[in-house]
């Protein structure tokens, strides 16, 4: 067991800093204006809420690259990760662009959704920018799953460090107007963040298809670079249940996020501190799902389903392990963690209180995290798609709105519909990969 958790980090923990980094970039936006006013930090809480379901379907479309790219490597074809990667950046670069438009052109929405008019003003401007900011995040990270799949995880993760501190410099100077620049607070992070997705998109292109450490995956360029049906096909195939996934996961914590600010922007603002802790957590929970999957898509290339099975369970008891720790912090750091983001009295208790229930649920988060991954490792991925649909939006959601405006629990019980739906996705996926792998692993054996 402990061989393999040393495979599965050795492999995971350049993903899960590289995660950290991407998900530090929306944490700095909301510590940066939550300096300015709570207001402020409101309407970037509520961008976020209005751009997490579109990001993270594009996100989920690059999910497909790297098992598909590892399976490859199992059946040791080095020529078919490129190809792969090649259709997959048409499929999502296709797909974001359509999808940054139709924000761009439906921006007024931020009017009719029920928030403070002060909220709303604000908003505006930078969900444009940061709808265009999807556009380069999303091919980075379907060119980092591409280096992850192949196993050289390291190099995407140094270019993604370089971005935190491009971001700070850029934030610095249009929100507070320094520098020469002009002072644009909340539009001035959305400016900050575009300008460091572009660049760390052009250095991970660079790096792909310009080093050496790279190459033996380039030799036939000219063939590699077409579109081709099948592998166009298989993007598509598991990347849109893939994105439904992480899409309704996304959507149920924008809803919850909307109807948060119907409680007025104080809680929305403890809101958005408590979730941007707990999304920094699932970070590492993700980069171990990812390692889980690319390990697993590896011994699912090779037909070695008793290897599957074994990486899949040490991964499950990697999460539980996890989330352990993390429920931990939140509980000792409750009164701590808010003061990175707002000093407000009434804030800073609302957020104490929801860091409280964000530990109940950080154990579920991980295993749900980690068994969508192991899932799509063995390219099975209709029916958990269903699972996740069903965990987030027949009961977490509904309990959650129930609790919160009947049942009087306000923000609170908006989070105890979180706990509802971690814990049935946990359960449910779970309980689906022991059952395939299991008989898998039985029509294998000898005899």
């Amino acid at each position: 067991m402990w061989n393999e958790v040393r495979h599965t980090l050795r492999l995971g923990w350049p993903i899960i800093l590289g995660n950290l980094t991407q998900m530090m970039l929306g944490v700095i936006d909301s510590a940066m204006v939550g300096a300015i006013h709570s207001s402020q930090l409101a309407a970037a809480s509520f961008v976020n809420n209005i751009i997490t379901v579109p990001f993270i379907l594009g996100i989920g479309l690059t999910m497909a690259i790297s098992p598909l790219v590892a399976n490859a490597m199992g059946e040791g074809d080095s020529d078919k990760p490129m190809r792969i990667l090649y259709n997959g950046l048409w499929v999502v670069g296709i797909a974001t662009l359509l999808l940054a438009v139709a924000i761009h052109l439906g921006v007024g929405i931020v009017y009719h959704m029920g928030q403070d008019l002060i909220v709303a003003e604000l908003s505006k401007k930078y969900l444009v920018w940061m709808a265009w900011g999807m556009v380069p995040m999303v091919l980075f990270i379907g060119m980092k799953q591409f280096a992850d799949g192949l196993g050289k995880t390291k190099a995407p993760m140094y270019i993604a460090l370089a971005s935190l501190p491009l971001n700070v410099l850029l934030n610095y100077m249009f929100i507070f107007g320094k520098l020469g620049a002009p002072r644009l607070e909340l539009e001035g992070a959305g400016i900050g963040t575009l300008i460091s997705r572009i660049a760390i998109l052009a250095a991970i292109a660079l790096l792909i298809f310009r080093s050496k450490g790279f190459s033996p995956y380039r030799r036939h360029l000219h063939e590699q670079l077409r579109l081709k049906k099948g592998r166009l096909r298989d993007i598509v195939r598991i990347g849109i249940p893939s994105a439904l996934q992480y899409g309704m996961e996304a959507g149920s914590f924008a809803v919850s996020g909307i109807m948060a600010g119907w409680l007025g922007y104080t809680q929305q603002a403890a809101h958005q501190i408590a979730l941007g802790l707990a999304s920094v957590t699932f970070m590492v929970s993700l980069g171990i799902s990812v390692a889980g999957s690319i390990r697993v898509a590896y011994a699912h290339g090779k037909r070695d389903w008793a290897g599957a099975r074994s990486i899949g369970k040490t991964t499950l008891v990697m999460a539980v392990a996890y989330g352990l720790f993390c429920a931990l912090l939140f509980i000792v750091g409750r009164h701590h963690l808010p003061l990175l983001f707002n000093d407000e009295a009434e804030v800073l208790s609302f957020s104490a209180m929801l860091l409280l229930l964000a530990a109940v649920f950080q154990i579920s988060d991980s295993v749900q995290a980690v068994g969508v991954g192991l899932l799509r490792g063995i390219q099975d991925v209709r029916i958990p798609t269903v699972f996740v649909g069903v965990a987030y939006w027949a009961i977490g959601i509904p309990t959650g709105y129930w609790l919160a405006f009947h049942a009087g629990m306000e923000i609170s019980g908006i989070w105890t519909g979180f706990i509802a739906g971690l814990s049935a996705s946990a359960l449910l996926l779970t309980v689906r990969f022991l059952r395939l792998s299991k008989a898998a692993k039985n029509r294998m054996a000898p005899g």
